[in-house]
């Protein structure tokens, strides 16, 4: 692997640009650790020319939200057969709409909580406040609002109160136009890691998040101090194992390949419930990934090496 050339896509146009791009400088510096020749990109009208006239080996997504896991990059990737390490096209467009991976999930017979998913247009066309009064009636409080694709906890907000939730549908409709509303499950919020190796998909230790507000925002997912994170986490042995279980689950009945993060929520009961899953996890200092890859005894470098090499062995 030491001949081989690496291109790192990172940044974008997305709003989780600056994430990615530091997420993409980590990436970069742990691969070059392993003796690979390693290029960052971003993503922009040169990108197809470059693939085509500097040609690497193997490609690596860092990108988060928008072109970067919606599938779009993945089919450029496709159609001009550079090897790429993450999931394919297809299974981008599964992952990457929240109520289209609950319902693919809840399926596989895991539990998910309650939703319901409305556009903005429904709220306009019957009458915000008449929607708004069905929906408390439907989930009850507290919810959780969330647009209904992108990344990073952008206008996903926490509401309690009936009357908060006029003010946090126009945040999160400021990233979207249709919000997902779920009901919300108290418990030991986890993020588990699934890596793809010689012997198939298994789960890494799962990190347990405590942020300091009680809520995990944006903020609190990326500002040092603000979020303890344990690695393992400080759950029973049944519960690490279930939640062990939705996690490979999730990515096998999703369609995911060579590696994704499962976010879960399990209650005092030892519930396990699954929020959602990310087929391109941060990388950054703060981010849950690296966590779970030390806690397993190995290294960012050795992990996506790995996987560089399955990239390009599907290729030949």
């Amino acid at each position: 692997m030491v001949d081989r050339t690496v291109a790192v896509l990172a940044g974008g146009l997305s709003h989780e640009r600056d994430v990615s791009l530091r997420s993409g400088r980590r990436l970069s510096a742990a691969l070059r650790s392993e003796g690979l020749t390693v290029e960052e990109w971003d993503t922009d009208a040169g990108l197809l020319e470059r693939l085509r006239t500097q040609r690497p080996d193997a490609v690596v997504v860092a990108l988060h939200g928008g072109e970067g896991e919606n599938g779009s990059v993945q089919t450029v990737l496709e159609m001009l057969d550079v090897p790429f390490v993450g999931t394919h096209s297809q299974g981008c467009r599964r992952a990457w709409d929240k109520p289209t991976a609950k319902a693919f999930v809840q399926q596989a017979g895991f539990s998910t909580p309650d939703w319901i998913v409305l556009p903005h247009s429904t709220f306009r066309e019957l009458g915000a406040q008449s929607v708004l009064d069905a929906m408390v009636e439907r989930l009850g409080l507290p919810l959780i609002l969330k647009p209904d694709q992108g990344g990073s906890a952008l206008g996903t907000q926490v509401v309690r109160e009936a009357a908060e939730l006029p003010a946090a549908m126009v945040g999160c409709f400021a990233y979207g136009d249709t919000v997902l509303a779920e009901r919300f499950v108290d418990g030991v919020e986890v993020a588990v890691t699934v890596i793809e190796g010689e012997n198939g998909a298994e789960a890494l230790p799962a990190v347990e998040i405590v942020p300091e507000s009680g809520v995990y925002d944006y903020t609190a997912r990326y500002t040092a101090g603000l979020t303890d994170f344990f690695t393992p986490a400080r759950i029973s042995d049944e519960a690490a194992k279930a939640v062990s279980e939705l996690a490979v689950g999730a990515h096998r009945w999703l369609g995911l390949r060579d590696i994704s993060r499962t976010d879960a929520v399990i209650t005092p009961d030892g519930g396990v419930h699954f929020l959602e899953v990310n087929l391109s996890p941060g990388l950054t200092e703060t981010s849950t990934v690296p966590m779970a890859v030390e806690a397993a005894g190995t290294t960012l470098g050795s992990v996506f090496a790995d996987l560089v090499a399955r990239a390009v062995a599907r290729a030949n």
